[in-house]
């Protein structure tokens, strides 16, 4: 992201966006990770099927993959497709992981199948809004770039690194501090090259 600026400042206003907006999705869509549990509104808990949960996890999951799918192939058509063939090969094994528990919680066998394609349809509904909106406004390329990178990066935090999260009960406070942390590295890679 930072290669299609000459500033830091775009790509982290766009890290910063993508970090709030998955962290925002996170709190306020109900889901169900299949280690950590419920997460989302309280009152919301009992009212969705476990499945729903599941496939709204994964879809969550998803959107900031096709964002940067879409926005990588905007930025540049090879870059866009080693990103494009990287997210498909672990989409892969990801759709296993989730299709069979669901398979163990439904009696219809086709119906995790479907949900895993309706997954899979989110994350291409976002490589397609991600090409069109940074076709048309190309200016607005680094924030999309950093707004992709920042929501990936959210969710492979908050969901691929659950040990930062082990001794301090605040998982807002330790998100916030590596966060932070993240940003003085990419500001001083930025400013010292």
């Amino acid at each position: 992201a930072i290669e299609s600026t000459s500033s830091f400042t775009p790509v982290g206003v766009g890290i910063f966006l993508g970090i709030l907006l998955i962290y925002t999705i996170d709190r306020f869509v109900p889901h169900k990770h299949l280690v950590k549990g419920y997460e989302g509104p309280e009152e919301l808990k009992d009212k969705l099927r476990v499945m729903w949960l599941i496939v709204l996890a994964v879809i969550i999951h998803n959107l900031p993959e096709g964002l940067a799918v879409g926005t990588s192939i905007v930025f540049d058509l090879k870059t866009g497709l080693v990103t494009a063939i990287a997210v498909g090969i672990q989409d892969f094994p990801e759709g296993i992981v989730v299709s069979l528990p669901l398979a163990t919680l439904q009696k219809k066998r086709l119906q995790p199948i479907l949900m895993g394609v309706l997954s899979g349809v989110a994350e291409w509904i976002m490589v397609l809004v991600g090409a069109f909106f940074f076709t048309i406004f190309h200016n607005l390329l680094p924030y999309g770039l950093g707004l992709a990178g920042g929501a990936m990066l959210y969710v492979t935090v908050k969901e691929m690194i659950p040990e930062i999260y082990k001794h301090e009960k605040n998982e807002l406070l330790v998100t916030a501090g590596f966060f932070l942390g993240f940003y003085v590295m990419l500001f001083l890679d930025s400013m010292l090259g």
